[in-house]
């Protein structure tokens, strides 16, 4: 956390109380993976692909395969129009 974004009391808590269940769910991803992971690097990846629908684990297990859709998945992803 760089800067606070409210400037009261309630507004700080809650910040940092939401920062340290970030960090708290961040560490247990990152305990779960076989495949070690720095966790600055965790953190940024996670950041970067927050609004992405992919499989966190799935791909954070295997980042260099390459990004195949399954078919449950794709039929889930197409509109009927």
């Amino acid at each position: 956390m760089k800067y606070f974004l409210g400037d009261n009391e309630n507004a700080i808590k809650i910040q940092i109380y939401c920062v340290l269940i970030v960090n708290l769910l961040l560490a247990v991803v990152k305990k779960r993976l076989k495949r070690s992971w720095a966790f600055s690097n965790l953190v940024s990846f996670c950041k970067i692909h927050l609004f992405n629908y992919i499989n966190l684990m799935r791909f954070l297990e295997n980042p260099e395969k390459d990004w195949i859709i399954d078919k449950a998945e794709s039929e889930q992803l197409v509109f009927n129009l």
